[in-house]
């Protein structure tokens, strides 16, 4: 089954004015993080109550300085909490929506950036963006966006130090977030 491509480029985000776009109409973000940028396509598309809910969630400020607080080396980074402690936030749908699944997304590569759930239906803020193909996670978590730019700074996120809990050990922030 061939995997599907994001509508967006790194092209289109620096020809597109940030300002105006509207969250469901974003076809990606960008995640300004105390380690560099991440340029993120989104599957709006395939998963549109998914993509919408991340992209609102970034236009409104949400991620603004809120830490990635699990990493783990070669799995992936996990952030969108704004309490920090990985067991917060809301989605735009109210506490949690439901899961939003395309055969065609699967964790089949780095850079698969994911719903963080606590088990069905239980989307909120949190996201992930995998460090290496995490195929037992298809069908559990819901894809819907691809790094197409900015993945050395994913890997360099995904190899700081960690302590307890994956959290690092020091903050690693998204300073701010964009919609395009």
């Amino acid at each position: 089954m061939a995997t599907s491509q994001p509508v967006s480029s790194t092209a289109q985000q620096t020809s597109t004015s940030t300002s105006s776009v509207r969250p469901e109409n974003a076809t990606g973000v960008l995640l300004t993080t105390n380690m560099g940028d991440v340029t993120i396509a989104l599957y709006k598309d395939k998963v549109p109550r998914t993509a919408t809910n991340f992209a609102t969630l970034a236009a409104t400020h949400k991620y603004d300085n809120v830490i990635f607080h699990r990493i783990i080396p070669n799995f992936m980074i996990q952030g969108g909490d704004p309490t920090g402690t990985g067991t917060g936030g809301r989605s735009i749908y109210g506490a949690k929506f439901e899961d939003e699944f395309d055969r065609s997304l699967v964790h089949d590569r780095k850079g698969v950036l994911s719903m963080a759930n606590s088990g069905p239906n239980t989307n909120g803020s949190q996201f992930f963006i995998t460090l290496a193909p995490t195929p037992h996670l298809n069908g559990k978590h819901t894809v819907f966006g691809q790094v197409v730019d900015g993945m050395d700074v994913v890997d360099r996120i995904g190899s700081v130090r960690t302590g307890a809990q994956d959290r690092p050990l020091q903050p690693i922030m998204i300073v701010k977030a964009e919609v395009f």
